[in-house]
């Protein structure tokens, strides 16, 4: 068995390099960004009034009472052909140009306004209102690095900096594969002694979010036949994920059959706790990350193995939580155990784990929302302890 951490870095070390596709900004949520995106045009590309009201020069305000002869206006999208000059005034709205010669704006409720003059009701302490040509981004700027997610503030960036498509990486395309002669997918109404095949849904799910396109591959019975056909079906998969099959039973063939079909183990087990069977083939440039067939370690392994994977991530990403309540001793291999976090009345960030831990038990997770990590041989912690947590997506 490796550690943890060890199965971390080889994993990163196995990330593909996916070809690059350019898709329009409607498609391009939570897809990974191929290259550097850069401002084609400056924002805003012009001096702009951030209120209602006139565009003057400030040097012309005496103070209240100053009389300002209003010589036209500058509607959005009209610039005002002119200039401002002394003792001159434009309306103007707001996101209008500046036009010319003005370095203020004296919004509406400031003035009143008489004929084609305007009377300063208020005294102005300084230049104000006025939004400087590339206060956001100038043409040019890099804003969006190689390598990250595209959310909606991404995208919003990117139609704002006037690209209406992005470079972006191919969908990892990730094959699951069941197999259990017991499995019945959901709606099947199991007879005795067979159980509903979840696994593939909630994997599936978290391959969307993670920004991978999943592949049912169904369920295959335990048989080093079918095992085989069924990966015959995934020749187009990047990762194939199979799940179960792979400890020391008299019907766990899904192991063998990889091995069979020409994939080299790369690593066997992982000293974890739930998840000790998970391990990881490849053949060529298609890759193999087998998961433990019950659900609640199939769906700890996918969070810590899987996504590290995808992304290439070497260290799982931690963040200090107080403990609420005492936890034992743990034992030789690493445990992650479904918790859920909370505030308390002095705004620390706290932890509790869950009352039930077994790996067959796939509701708790509607409860958990991190995982707390603990170290090999790790002591018993009290509560008040501050301990390890992992960020657990649902």
């Amino acid at each position: 068995m490796i550690s943890v951490d060890e199965a971390l870095a080889v994993l990163a070390r196995h990330r593909l390099d996916l070809p690059t596709d350019r898709v329009g900004l409607d498609r391009a949520l939570n897809r990974e960004l191929a290259e550097d995106v850069s401002a084609r045009v400056t924002l805003p590309p012009h001096a702009g009034s951030a209120m209602d009201g006139y565009a003057v020069r400030f040097a012309d305000l005496a103070g209240q009472g100053t009389r300002l002869q209003v010589i036209g206006e500058a509607p959005a999208g009209t610039p005002f052909p002119g200039s401002a000059g002394p003792g001159e005034a434009v309306r103007i709205f707001t996101g209008s140009v500046v036009p010319q010669g003005a370095d203020h704006i004296v919004i509406q409720e400031d003035v009143t306004r008489e004929g084609d003059q305007i009377l300063l009701d208020q005294t102005q302490a300084s230049r104000a209102h006025i939004r400087a040509a590339g206060g956001d981004f100038s043409a040019g700027d890099v804003l969006l690095r190689a390598g990250m997610r595209l959310g909606p503030a991404q995208i919003a960036v990117a139609a704002a900096a006037d690209h209406a498509a992005v470079p972006v990486r191919r969908r990892t395309r990730v094959a699951i594969l069941a197999n259990g002669d017991e499995l019945r997918a959901p709606g099947s109404d199991p007879g005795g002694g067979e159980i509903i095949a979840s696994n593939y849904y909630g994997l599936a799910a978290l391959l969307r979010k993670w920004g991978a396109e999943p592949i049912d591959l169904g369920i295959a019975r335990d048989s080093p036949e079918d095992i085989a056909e069924h990966i015959e079906r995934a020749s187009d998969a990047d990762i194939i994920v199979p799940i179960g099959g792979a400890s020391v039973g008299d019907h766990d063939h899904m192991f063998a059959a990889f091995t069979d079909a020409g994939f080299a183990p790369i690593f066997r087990k992982i000293a974890v706790k739930p998840g000790k069977p998970t391990w990881f083939a490849a053949k060529g440039s298609q890759l193999v990350l087998g998961l433990p067939g019950n659900p609640a370690s199939a769906f700890v392994c996918a969070q810590l193995f899987l996504r590290a994977l995808l992304s290439g991530a070497e260290r799982l990403a931690e963040q200090p939580a107080v403990l609420t309540d005492s936890l034992r001793a743990n034992g030789p291999r690493e445990n992650f155990l479904r918790a859920r976090l909370s505030v308390g009345t002095d705004g620390t960030r706290q932890v509790s784990a869950l009352d039930r831990q077994d790996s067959s038990l796939i509701s708790p997770f509607l409860d958990a929302d991190c995982l707390i990590r603990r170290l090999p041989a790790s002591a018993s912690a009290q509560a008040g302890e501050v301990i390890r947590t992992v960020w657990l997506e649902r």
